[in-house]
């Protein structure tokens, strides 16, 4: 499949449908995934079940971390630990925070291009990067390496 140039609301549900699928099969905690388009805008956003009052903003800021600073937010925990002074300065400047921790992915199109984000919270960080991974495989995409 050759990658879009766009991320459509189409691909954002089949990614947030396949992240959410990992999660059952891993029999995690409800789960929060957001997707963002390239400019930081939210086209879709699912909110499982039980899923604990600020996960949308989470999801969401996981996302918008990644947008922000042109990597994932697994690469934002490694900045926040070796510049914590900088990270934190970020905060009330970023339009949607920056949360420094793995959930967050820059989803890559046509030649590398980023077209979007996605974002997941709702268990611990390296499993909701696990399946923030499936979602964008599922749907044909590659995160931004």
């Amino acid at each position: 499949m050759t990658a879009p140039l766009d991320l459509t609301l189409a691909l954002a549900e089949q990614i947030i449908a396949a992240a959410l699928q990992k999660g059952a099969e891993m029999a995690l905690k409800p789960l929060t995934v957001a997707v963002l388009d390239r400019g930081g805008h939210l086209i879709a956003l699912v909110r499982q079940d039980g899923s604990s009052l600020m996960r949308p903003q989470i999801a969401i800021g996981k996302a918008s971390s990644a947008l922000a600073l042109g990597v994932s937010s697994r690469t934002i925990t490694t900045m926040a630990a070796e510049r914590p002074s900088f990270i934190a300065a970020l905060g009330p400047i970023a339009p949607q925070s920056i949360i420094p921790a793995p959930g967050g992915l820059l989803i890559k199109g046509r030649d590398g291009v980023v077209i979007g984000a996605v974002g997941i919270s709702g268990d611990n960080s390296d499993n909701d990067e696990a399946c923030a991974l499936q979602g964008l495989a599922a749907a044909g995409l590659e995160a931004v390496n």
